[in-house]
């Protein structure tokens, strides 16, 4: 498989997160050609900061290897990670990311900072940006251009209210 492929899983997981009402945000953790872990976002629905994509599917892989470490997996995620994520991908070693669109706001991978190829920590992953890049993009834009429209429309209907 390709890339590409693995990206269109990663799509899927985020196409979950938006039917729940969660930032569109899809990963997956792929072992020797195998997916082991897939996780969207679901903050909202645990009410915990920590249920990133990224997070979910990084302890998903994590419980199928029986094993931190993540060396030999490479990580398929549809929006440049945050912080707190890329703090995951560096802690369990995982050796290649892959992610979509950027994250100006938020991204500790190529926007904000470079955190995962920074030498001087113990661990430098593989970086590689853009894939499925447009529809990665679309989706979140998507997802927020509703957002704004169904929070525009109960505002006016409380105004109306009172």
């Amino acid at each position: 498989m390709q890339p590409e492929d693995y990206m269109e899983m990663a799509l899927a997981e985020a196409h979950q997160a938006e039917l729940l009402n969660e930032v569109p945000i899809g990963a997956v953790v792929v072992y020797h050609g195998e997916v082991i872990g897939a996780g969207h976002n679901m903050r909202e629905k645990f009410q915990n900061a920590a249920y990133h994509a990224e997070m979910l599917a990084i302890m998903e892989a994590c419980e199928h290897l029986k094993s931190w470490r993540l060396e030999e997996c490479d990580l398929y995620v549809t929006l440049e990670p945050c912080m707190m994520c890329s703090g995951a991908i560096m802690n369990s070693r995982i050796r290649s990311l892959y992610y979509g669109a950027k994250n100006p706001k938020a991204g500790t991978v190529d926007s904000l900072y470079h955190l995962l190829s920074d030498s001087r920590l113990n661990h430098q992953v593989e970086i590689v940006s853009g894939v499925k890049e447009t529809e990665c993009q679309q989706m979140l834009k998507r997802f927020f251009k509703r957002v704004r429209k169904e929070r525009k429309a109960a505002k006016k209907a409380a105004q109306q209210k009172n």
